[in-house]
Order: structure tokens, then sequence, then C-alpha cells
């Protein structure tokens, strides 16, 4: 009778381990990184990326959206969104000083609620933020994109004025102006 109760248990561990070495090998959602280095200020995101997969995205929570409007969203999947700058910036218009923070937004119609958070290393992000821990909050306007990206991206890039930081998933782009202080 032991040896099938420790047969039983053996092959349950055996199923628990399976999964998450699955589920870390292959995640629907994988891991990404987005970093620049630009005139002495260097960013880096650390963030999931997960799929449209025919969804709507962004939208009301009547009409079934991924993400309702109005609500938070951790800036990708699994993990909170983390963004790093090593000296202190301006977050669109507003003053950060350097390091890192959790990132998250409360998507609109017209424009994203951008937030900087002080709480670090959340590892399942679902979890709304300690909203007195918010840093900065700004508000950001939507701009469409005539082609639908399948896989949520942040992209990095410059010009003569700012990094510029680009949330673009679906038929949305969402961009950040990011400058030294």
């Amino acid at each position: 009778m032991i040896k099938k109760i420790l047969i039983g248990l053996g092959i349950l561990l055996l199923a628990v381990v399976g999964f998450f070495v699955y589920s870390n090998l292959f995640p629907k959602s994988p891991h990404a990184t987005a970093s620049i280095s630009d005139k002495g200020l260097d960013v880096t995101i650390s963030y999931s990326q997960p799929y449209k997969k025919g969804r709507l995205i962004f939208g009301e929570a009547k009409d079934g959206a991924l993400q309702p409007y109005g609500k938070y969203w951790r800036l990708g999947a699994n993990a909170a969104t983390e963004i790093t700058f090593s000296k202190n910036v301006t977050f669109a218009g507003k003053p950060v000083n350097a390091g890192t923070y959790r990132m998250y937004a409360v998507p609109g119609a017209t424009s994203f609620q951008v937030s900087l958070n002080s709480e670090l290393e959340v590892f399942f992000g679902v979890a709304e933020p300690d909203y007195t821990k918010d840093v900065i909050k700004v508000n950001i306007p939507v701009t469409s994109n005539e082609s639908e990206t399948e896989q949520f991206v942040i992209n990095l890039t410059s010009d003569s004025t700012a990094v510029n930081m680009d949330f673009i998933w679906d038929k949305i782009v969402v961009r950040v102006p990011i400058t030294l202080q």
C-alpha cells in the first residue's frame, strides 16, 4: 500500500516539475529586453511579449477586450515590467531620478496613463501595484498604426531630441519621450 502511495506521489511530482520546466522553456509570452545607450543615457526595459491570437486587445470590457479601457495593465505579461535609467531623466516631461522602476499603464481609447512605481521584483505582475508607491503618472496620446502587430513590443529609438519608448500592439502605438535632465 505504501509503495502505491509513493509511486503516486512520484508521478504527481514528476508532472508538476515537467509543467514548470515546459512553461519556462516554451513560455506563451516570452521574456524580452529593450535597451538603448544614447548621449550618455542608458535605458533598459525588462518585460514579456504576449500575442494577439485573434483577440480584441484594447476596448470595452463588455466587448471582451483582453485589456479593457480604464483597467491596470502591466505592459506585457508574466512578471511586472521594469525600466531602468542610468541618469536622471524627464519622462514625458516629468522629472525622474536614475534607478529602476515598475512600469504599468491604464489604457484608454485616446490616451494611456503610464506610471512609474518604486515597487520592484514583482514576479506575477497581474496583481495591481501599491499605488502609494507611484513616482509619476503621465498621460500619453495613442496613435493608430495601419499595420497590425501580432506580438506586443516595446521599442527604444533615439532622435535629435529624445529617446523614444514606443509600446506597439495590435493597431496602436504609444510614444513616451525620455530626455536627460
